[in-house]
């Protein structure tokens, strides 16, 4: 036994990178243009599988998992949480102190793996979260019910009403999620809020919750004003605005950093056909030729792949970090994971086929946007066109919970099996 005890801990050791590391990449994954629904499956199936090794371990793969911590990344803290949420003793409640008093960085983390774990481990858990004074246990429960799209009831409105403001942004955010209309008098009230954070969720959620005037504008400003808040701002105002209003927002972000991508992106949430000759003019430029061919995609509907429409990268483009020891930039490019068109191919296509596609109508992946051709993107679509189905989705009833296309694959396929949770 001596003996096999070194490579023991070698496996466990493993196991606890590798989930690690498998959550990084997953949270990337989950807004990737690139990752069909069995890809997503498969990463999620590995990082259970490491999960699981440090599962059965018992006690040994608690504590290797608990080392990670040290690291001090939200990464670390998911793996040890997973495995202190189905544990019936104190082990998550201490991991929460930890964040609350040194680490709040990695609280992402914490969130994450309460929507990870399946319901029958939070139990009574989440309920003892709600009912805690602390602002960020209270944050993590509503983020739990939200996550499974479970609806806490009053206590979403109790919490929009007098709790602290961190309480209350994750309150906006859910009542978005879970469809809860008839907190939308609650969200416009906080549309005036000089805190940033809670103005932004609070337009957020009052569209989502049918709100097309007063909250839309404020969203719009959002969308307008260069920050983190910025592409989420900017996807949900232009699915959510008709295609006139739409397209003036585009124009009027013509001096932002950037418009150029901007207008790119927003063409193809706007989904309007006569965006298309100008989208392919934008494909012979290697600065923006994937996003264009992407947004082409989200407006027709064209499989790259099927229809060989895919080329190499052009002659001398350098993509991603380079070997050059000295160059501190090692960021991947936003576009890495997006296909290079074929121009020539794609004129060809869209002089063929562009007659059936009807300027002025709103168009996603190749169809008028209706409930089923959403649906049918949630099954089949890649994360980032499944996130803007959602949306859709969402948007077209506002008392409809939006579609979780961050939750564990498994479930996805649950209720996408048994029809989308209402």
């Amino acid at each position: 036994m001596s003996g096999a005890a070194p490579v023991i801990e070698s496996i466990l050791a493993e196991h606890a990178d590798e989930a690690s590391f498998l959550w990084l990449q997953r949270t990337s994954a989950v807004h990737a243009p690139n990752y069909s629904p069995q890809q997503f499956a498969d990463l999620d199936e590995r990082l259970a599988a490491h999960i699981d090794g440090l599962r059965v371990a018992g006690k040994e793969g608690w504590l290797h998992a608990l080392a990670l911590i040290d690291n001090e990344g939200p990464e670390d803290f998911f793996v040890a949480a997973v495995l202190a949420i189905e544990a019936v003793d104190s082990r998550f409640d201490d991991l929460v102190e930890r964040a609350r008093e040194d680490l709040p960085e990695v609280v992402p983390g914490l969130i994450s793996a309460l929507g990870w774990v399946e319901p029958k481990h939070l139990g009574g858990r989440v309920k003892a979260l709600l009912d805690d004074a602390s602002p960020l246990r209270q944050k993590l429960g509503v983020a739990a019910c939200a996550l499974h799209r479970r609806d806490p009831g009053a206590l979403l409105g109790e919490l929009l009403a007098s709790a602290p403001d961190s309480v209350r942004i994750r309150a906006l955010r859910a009542a978005g999620e879970l469809g809860r209309a008839d907190l939308l008098p609650q969200a416009q009230s906080l549309l005036g809020e000089a805190k940033p954070e809670l103005r932004f969720w609070a337009a957020w959620a009052a569209v989502l919750l049918g709100d097309r005037a007063q909250a839309l504008d404020a969203l719009a400003a959002f969308a307008l004003k260069s920050g983190p808040r910025q592409p989420r701002a900017f996807q949900l105002a232009l699915q959510a605005m008709e295609i006139a209003p739409g397209h003036a927002l585009l124009l009027d972000g013509a001096t932002l950093p950037g418009a150029q991508r901007l207008r790119i992106l927003g063409s193809g949430f706007i989904g309007d056909a006569r965006y298309v000759p100008w989208l392919i003019e934008q494909m012979t430029q290697p600065a923006t030729a994937r996003i264009a061919a992407e947004a082409f995609v989200t407006i027709t509907g064209v499989d790259f792949n099927l229809a060989q429409m895919e080329v190499p990268p052009p002659d001398g483009f350098e993509d991603g970090p380079t070997e050059d020891p000295d160059d501190d930039n090692v960021e991947l490019p936003e576009d890495i994971a997006l296909p290079w068109p074929d121009v020539d191919k794609i004129r060809a296509w869209w002089q063929k086929n562009g007659a059936r596609f009807t300027p002025g109508t709103r168009l996603f992946m190749g169809q008028p946007l209706s409930p089923d051709s959403c649906t049918g993107v949630l099954r089949q679509g890649f994360q980032r066109q499944r996130v803007a189905a959602a949306l859709h989705l969402a948007l077209l009833d506002a008392r409809a919970p939006l579609f979780a296309t961050s939750a564990p694959a498994w479930r996805q396929q649950r209720w996408l099996g048994d029809g989308i949770p209402l």
